[in-house]
């Protein structure tokens, strides 16, 4: 199944969420600007510049929907919690996430990145607060695995593992890493239960 990943192709961008493709089914990617979201979904979909990348953390500054076929999309949504951004720039994320994740029929599941150094941070529980009001599943994917020992990354997702079920948040956790293409099949296994309904082992 992994390989409809790997024919994933750019299909449109929209600043609206009103302004979106029709879909039967799509998967949302999110995540602060700096913890590496565009590389996850390259190396999810095997292909280098599907998502833009960017020294400059904040360069997605739109919903980019990307087809898989069947008219299922993988959908990268815009950065978030990046300081430079403008406090209005900040509202207006804030106004399109709450509609797309509130009213988007379709979406079925949100894959929620954060580097796993720095997890769970003030922008990333808006984030889960606004998912909560919908109606999709939660799975948290902390990125940058390479950069911490087995030990502390163990430590990492059981503290994180913790802190969500103290907030009575329904999700699951995995650590990933783009460098080393580590948990790329968990994050499939994910992708297939949301968007071809296999079960997950």
């Amino acid at each position: 199944m992994n390989t409809v990943y790997f024919s994933a192709q750019f299909h449109s961008s929209a600043s609206d969420p009103y302004a979106c493709p029709e879909s039967s089914v799509e998967v949302a990617f999110a995540g602060r600007s700096n913890a590496g979201k565009s590389s996850a979904i390259n190396t999810l979909t095997r292909q280098g510049k599907l998502a833009r990348t960017s020294k400059t953390p904040g360069r997605t500054q739109l919903i980019n929907h990307f087809s898989i076929g069947d008219d299922r999309f993988l959908v990268d949504l815009p950065g978030y919690g990046y300081a430079q951004v403008s406090k209005d720039r900040q509202k207006q994320w804030q106004v399109a996430m709450t509609q797309y994740l509130i009213s988007r029929d379709s979406l079925r599941g949100l894959v929620l990145v954060m580097d796993i150094r720095h997890p769970l941070t003030d922008s990333d529980w808006q984030l889960i607060e606004l998912q909560q009001r919908g109606h999709t599943d939660l799975h948290i994917v902390l990125t940058k695995a390479d950069k911490l020992s087995r030990n502390q990354v163990a430590r990492t997702l059981s503290k994180v593992q913790s802190a969500l079920s103290e907030a009575d948040i329904d999700a699951t956790l995995q650590d990933f890493s783009a460098l080393k293409k580590s948990g790329i099949d968990d994050v499939h296994a994910v992708l297939d239960s949301w968007l071809f309904d296999k079960p997950l082992s």
